[in-house]
């Protein structure tokens, strides 16, 4: 009797212990689900370029025409944008936090107050872009253009290898 307590008290640890194991990896597997793009604002923003204040947090929007796009507050945090053509695009107030922007045209597009940090801009094309304001910190420029940007009261990015901005030492 003494040994058949003992197995079935081991036999419940066992069990406890697998479902405390198992907790972190299930939230780990499904967790992106909850943290991604929804799906009706990518369809939107496709078919009408319009979609200010919407969740695009990890979209996969690589090479996408977005000329004159509407995107102001809108959540891109993560987002894939290599080689977009945002030109003229309204991203004011926008999160692109941590988003590829690598060989984007972001050409006189409106960024003021965007969050750009940690964004990769490598070898985008930012000639005549509102970055007004916007927090660049951690965002990478190396190749980009940045000739006639607007940059007055940006936080500082590294801009080292960018085309068309005077660093002040």
């Amino acid at each position: 009797m003494c040994c058949y307590h003992i197995t079935q008290k081991r036999g419940m640890i066992m069990k406890k212990l697998l479902v405390l194991l198992l907790i972190p990896f299930v939230v780990g597997l499904f967790g992106h689900i909850t943290d991604a793009a929804n799906s009706r604002h990518v369809k939107k923003l496709k078919k009408t370029k319009k979609c200010n204040r919407c969740n695009l947090k990890r979209a996969k929007l690589n090479a996408v025409r977005l000329t004159r796009a509407r995107l102001r507050g809108a959540n891109l945090s993560r987002a894939r944008l290599r080689g977009a053509n945002l030109r003229r695009a309204d991203l004011r107030n926008a999160n692109l936090s941590r988003a590829d922007l690598r060989r984007a045209n972001l050409r006189s597009a409106k960024l003021s107050r965007a969050n750009l940090s940690g964004a990769n801009l490598r070898g985008a094309n930012l000639r005549g872009a509102d970055l007004r304001g916007a927090n660049l910190r951690g965002a990478k420029f190396r190749g980009a253009n940045l000739s006639r940007a607007k940059l007055k009261g940006a936080k500082s990015g590294n801009f080292k290898g960018a085309k068309g901005v005077r660093i002040k030492n």
